[in-house]
């Protein structure tokens, strides 16, 4: 009876534990915006996302050879910077 509960416990403590750690580790990559699996070639390509507080996030994205520093809101998508000169650019000479 003892032999079946510790065999038990050693199958079902490590499955647990797996599963909490690959639910965290899936929830982390939806939250930042993150594709879950490699992208095709596209247009648009999220370079790396900054969350920033509830419901805001910084984002960079490449577009057309250019990457792009964007603030993503539940109301609004605002564009803060843009490299055209090979580093971010936020108009201030």
């Amino acid at each position: 009876m003892i032999f079946e509960y510790l065999l038990r416990l050693m199958l079902l403590v490590p499955l647990v534990g797996g599963l909490a750690w690959g639910s965290l580790w899936l929830w982390r990559r939806v939250q930042l915006g993150l594709p879950l699996a490699p992208q095709a070639a596209r247009a648009a390509r999220m370079v790396d996302v900054l969350p920033m507080g509830t419901g805001g996030k910084l984002a960079v994205v490449e577009f057309g050879g250019r990457r792009l520093l964007i603030a993503v809101s539940r109301n609004a998508i605002t564009l803060i910077a843009d490299d055209g000169e090979g580093e971010f650019d936020a108009g201030q000479g």
